[in-house]
């Protein structure tokens, strides 16, 4: 079977009715983790944008307590994982502000990992490589949020 386009389901959704939407939505719920983690995040976390950011930074703060610290290879493969989880709760806001605050938590969490990320090449790539995207990303925003984000992004580089 071939999927069809957005635009062809848009147009088949709209005949549908009400009850039938419903009926589809949870059906896709019951598919798939992320659908039911995307239609949770549209119905009950999109109208609190801080209590999103501050539930998403909870759950890495627990991610980052629960890391093998052990060796190296055990640290970074808990990292990426905990920044794959970063990236799925950004694409369900489409937030740019919601997108640098979480990165720069993830920095500022990976900066304080012990033992020091400046002992390991990739961990500090991931580091820079995020920092510049944050860099990237902070340029879309307003003049006055600009500011304050890269202070914040600044305070995080000097520290390092």
């Amino acid at each position: 079977m071939q999927a069809v386009s957005v635009k062809e389901l848009k147009k088949e959704l709209k005949l549908r009715s009400p009850d039938e939407l419903v009926k589809l939505c949870l059906q896709l719920s019951k598919f798939k983790k992320e659908n039911k983690a995307l239609l949770t995040y549209q119905l009950f976390e999109s109208d609190d944008e801080d209590g999103y950011i501050n539930s998403v930074k909870r759950e890495v703060d627990e991610q980052f307590e629960e890391i093998n610290t052990s060796t190296y290879y055990f640290i970074k493969k808990s990292v990426r994982k905990i920044l794959r989880g970063i990236k799925t709760y950004i694409r369900y806001s489409k937030n740019k502000e919601t997108e640098i605050q979480l990165l720069l938590y993830f920095c500022e969490k990976l900066k304080a990992l012990k033992p020091p990320i400046a002992k390991n090449t990739v961990l500090l790539n991931i580091f820079d490589r995020e920092t510049s995207s944050i860099r990237k990303k902070i340029l879309v925003l307003h003049e006055d949020l600009q500011y304050d984000y890269t202070l914040e992004l600044e305070n995080l580089l000097v520290e390092k």
